[in-house]
């Protein structure tokens, strides 16, 4: 019986002084250890290309709904897409409804704006979620500058001429603005839904400066609409220039996420995957 006690003994001494010798069951790690072996490539180096979730913003005129054919190609292609619902009510009230989307993401976020929102884009994206910015036929001001600013010092576009004023701060596109100026290579009953659909947009929006440009510490990706009638191609051109953005030009009306929307998609791709995460 002792023999069997002291033998029992024996074996736990054993397990006991096994588990002990296995640094993963509390050892502390010496200071002079290299931890960066144990740890996967990604996680040792402080420049990681690529993200995953975007977040989309629309411009004057239209809603969330614009970017409808966008979401499923990118989702196709392995990305989180969420559209931002802006109220176009005020500057400061569409920039507080993307940061909100932004505060929702799991990570990090490449933040895409279309026209009037790419002023949007440019103050939301110094949020510090936010990994760079994607201009879509857009403004992108400067510090002290909005969007009128930069619009009048090109010629006026046609389709500026259907912008209408109602009795409450607002505007809206006509019909015919809408047909012939925003989404004239649409179908006629896209047309007809962009229409009934668009959301009235505070004049006052496109009157408020920017206060800090993101663009001018995050990397940037623009595209240009070349058959755009509602904000000067040249205006586009100049725009990526001037914010040093990596650039295309695809031969599109202004709402290009409606009408070349897998050109589009394959862009934001690249931009996501190019992107890099300090």
């Amino acid at each position: 019986m002792k023999t069997a006690i002291k033998s029992i003994i024996t074996a736990c001494t054993l397990v006991l002084f096994t588990w002990l010798a296995v640094p993963s069951h509390g050892q502390t790690t010496p200071a002079n250890a290299d931890v960066s072996a144990k740890l996967p490539a990604a996680a040792q180096d402080s420049d990681v290309p690529g993200v995953t979730n975007i977040v989309l913003v629309h411009g004057a005129f239209v809603n969330a709904s614009s970017w409808s054919k966008v979401i499923p190609l990118l989702e196709a292609k392995g990305l989180h897409a969420v559209a931002a619902q802006i109220p176009l009510t005020s500057f400061a009230d569409d920039i507080a409804a993307t940061k909100r989307a932004i505060a929702l993401q799991e990570g990090l976020v490449l933040l895409v704006g279309h026209s009037y929102a790419g002023a949007v884009i440019t103050e939301a994206g110094n949020d510090p979620k936010v990994a760079g910015l994607l201009f879509v036929a857009a403004f992108a001001p400067a510090e002290g500058e909005s969007v009128s600013d930069i619009a009048k010092t090109y010629p006026a576009a046609p389709g500026s001429t259907e912008v209408r004023p109602d009795n409450f701060g607002y505007l809206k596109l006509t019909a015919r603005g809408m047909d012939e100026d925003i989404a004239e290579d649409l179908s006629p009953s896209e047309r007809k839904v962009l229409t009934a659909t668009q959301g009235p947009t505070a004049a006052a929006d496109f009157g408020a400066k920017v206060v800090n440009a993101a663009w001018k510490s995050k990397p940037s990706w623009y595209v240009v609409a070349g058959n755009d009638r509602m904000v000067s191609p040249k205006l586009e051109q100049d725009t990526a220039d001037r914010i040093k953005a990596k650039s295309i030009t695809i031969p599109s009306s202004h709402i290009v996420m409606l009408s070349h929307p897998r050109e589009l998609a394959s862009f934001i791709e690249e931009a996501a995957k190019t992107v890099t995460v300090k």
